[in-house]
């Protein structure tokens, strides 16, 4: 990251930081219930996120590393709040309907950052810039 300028840096900052706040969210939505049914929104928005940010971040960096920087950022948030805090808390729970929504969470969420990880790794980057897609567009050498 650091041979591509202050503005990929600020662009990786933004990738986690975004990552961060979006996996904390998440997490918070596991037991949402409407009309006492559990409603399983986090899965939705974690493969969505996950899929969205990675590709966005590639698109806006040029940086591959910068792209795989909000899939490493939700992995970390979610294993971390798959272990129980000092007061006893557990945010990602294994029994019941909700441990199975919180299991499809974690399994489809890091299966999206994987995938899109390997899609954003597999295509040559291009950065976006005010002015368009970098290249003449001609086609030519």
């Amino acid at each position: 990251m650091s041979g591509r300028g202050p503005g990929t840096v600020a662009l990786g900052v933004v990738a986690v930081v975004v990552a961060a706040w979006l996996a904390v969210v998440e997490v918070l939505w596991l037991p949402l219930r409407v009309g006492g049914v559990l409603v399983p929104v986090s899965v939705v928005a974690a493969v969505a996120g996950n899929l969205l940010l990675v590709g966005a971040a590639l698109r806006l960096s040029g940086s591959k590393v910068v792209a795989a920087l909000p899939a490493v950022t939700w992995l970390v948030v979610v294993v971390a709040a798959v272990a129980r805090r000092p007061e006893g808390d557990l945010l990602l729970v294994s029994g019941g309907a909700l441990g199975l929504v919180s299991t499809a969470f974690l399994l489809l969420g890091v299966l999206a950052g994987a995938l899109a990880l390997g899609l954003a790794l597999g295509t040559p980057a291009r950065r976006i810039s005010s002015a368009g897609p970098t290249g003449s567009g001609s086609g030519g050498a």
